[in-house]
């Protein structure tokens, strides 16, 4: 039951692990630590001060990423990923008056490019290979005021660590952190970047983009059916989208769409800001509001409204390759804020999480048909309907085929039998632990107690959920994990992905 308390983008044969703690840890002396507060422009920040360390963690998430990108541009909230450390007017650049001129130039040429393109069959080849030499030349003019990896550098030679950012489909985070007494810093720097963007060398960081979705997609067989997998659970809703984006829209990207991108998704009350560590909340306060409080409110941005229809059939898709096969079994659930999702999450731990559950026991140890299987509650995303997923690798010379037949069987089985009661408490003791485990860890990536923080309060709407999820668990029976079993396990309106080896 690992979702909900440890939020991924791709959650693939994850183990779960049991983590030894006291059985009295006490959540109330953790959450009554928090402090909380909202800038007037309606930024809101989490503060956990723990003073076991000089060390502060930051985690800066947005509520902006796949399930957000234009239809003509998936996979820009990923490319912000890419742009995060290039810096700003200030930071990274020997004049930026000079650079700047060179960048307008370069959007200049890509429009003209753009628009020639847009001609279809009746578009000039020649010019636009003119046209592409044109921008290189800009693009090189540019890259004479650049300071490469300057926000970088800064960060580290003041102490910091682990600097980096991720893109899901619901959010897009920022991570750092620093030593304590580098507090300011961070402020100043952060919102240096959100009031100064700079979409600096945007048309270069493309071609890396693409490199990045052909080994990931196109040379990846696992990555090609998990597209086509999403692309045919979800037929109208964004998550069936790629989340790095097809490569004709990643050779698409253009700077002005991207800023307009940024201008309306990247607003203070659009934004979550959790600190964990030796600090003191005043002081976060007051330099919150000397740093981020400049910058001005705007209207929220209206979330997704798309809602997917009902899966009338099961869909199939197939994708052949020079791959060991793979077997993916989807089926539309509930959003995480839906009352089921908690008994979704444990009929997932229940079926395929750990060498306990019912698809490794089955599949992988008695019959030996599979290498790997597990079972998954709240992918792609979470703050709309997704998908309950079943995955399976198969063992060698044993088929997708044989894997399907087990994991209808045990399908079968959830729904005809209730649980027995000794498991269920497994379950609940698990997750526990599995909590407890994550409120230990101060600095994960899209894990750990400060970005469950700011991923609850900002997807959640309340960062006390965090801590109030035991008791939702706590509270599952048997019947429970036995009726969203019957109730979304419809073999019927499931969306089959099978990965097949191609012959020679």
């Amino acid at each position: 039951m690992r979702h909900r308390i440890f939020q991924t983008g791709i959650l693939l044969f994850m183990l779960l692990g049991i983590f030894s703690a006291p059985s009295a840890f006490d959540f109330s002396s953790i959450e009554s630590q928090v402090v909380e507060f909202t800038l007037d422009n309606g930024m809101k920040f989490i503060v956990l001060p723990k003073h076991d360390a000089p060390i502060a963690y930051f985690r800066l998430i947005v509520n902006v990423g796949g399930a957000n990108d234009p239809n003509d541009a998936n996979g820009l909230a990923h490319m912000f990923e890419h742009m995060a450390f290039k810096g700003t007017k200030e930071i990274g650049t020997t004049d930026y008056k000079k650079e700047i001129k060179w960048m307008d130039e370069e959007d200049r040429i890509f429009g003209l490019i753009l628009d020639e393109k847009a001609k279809l069959g009746l578009s000039d080849s020649t010019l636009i290979a003119e046209l592409e030499e044109q921008l290189k030349a800009a693009t090189d003019s540019a890259v004479q005021y650049i300071t490469t990896n300057e926000y970088g550098q800064i960060y580290e030679q003041e102490g910091g660590v682990g600097m980096n950012a991720g893109t899901g489909y619901d959010w897009t985070l920022y991570i750092a952190n620093y030593p304590a007494n580098k507090l300011e810093l961070w402020m100043a720097m952060e919102s240096d970047r959100f009031m100064n963007p700079v979409l600096r060398e945007f048309y270069k960081e493309k071609n890396v983009i693409a490199e990045e979705r052909r080994m990931t997609r196109e040379s990846s067989p696992q990555g090609k059916l998990q597209e086509e997998m999403l692309a045919a659970a979800f037929v109208s809703h964004p998550y069936g989208n790629s989340l790095i984006g097809p490569m004709s829209d990643i050779h698409n990207f253009y700077r002005p769409t991207a800023l307009e991108y940024f201008k309306k998704f990247y607003i203070p009350n659009n934004i979550v800001v959790s600190i964990v560590g030796d600090v003191d909340p005043d002081e976060v306060k007051r330099l919150a509001e000397k740093y981020f409080g400049k910058i001005p409110y705007q209207p929220k941005p209206r979330q997704v409204k798309t809602i997917e229809a009902p899966q009338v059939s099961q869909r199939t898709v197939i994708v052949k390759d020079k791959a060991q096969p793979m077997y993916w079994s989807s089926f539309h659930i509930p959003s995480v804020n839906h009352t089921d999702m908690v008994a979704l999450e444990a009929l997932a731990d229940y079926i395929g999480q750990g060498r306990t559950s019912l698809l490794y026991k089955n599949l992988v140890k008695e019959k030996k048909i599979a290498m790997q299987a597990q079972a998954f509650a709240g992918f792609p995303g979470s703050q709309y309907p997704t998908l309950f997923c079943i995955i399976s690798i198969p063992s060698k010379d044993h088929t997708n085929d044989e894997s399907d037949t087990e994991i209808l069987k045990i399908i079968d089985q959830v729904k005809a039998e209730l649980i027995p009661m000794e498991e269920l408490e497994n379950i609940k003791a698990r997750a526990k632990a599995n909590l407890i485990n994550e409120l230990s860890n101060l600095n994960g990536f899209a894990s750990g107690l400060t970005f469950q923080l700011a991923y609850n309060e900002l997807i959640r709407g309340d960062w006390r959920k965090l801590f109030g999820s035991l008791d939702e668990i706590n509270a599952l029976t048997p019947e429970d994990i036995q009726r969203v079993a019957i109730e979304y396990l419809d073999i019927n309106k499931r969306t089959l992905a099978l990965l097949e080896t191609e012959e020679e």
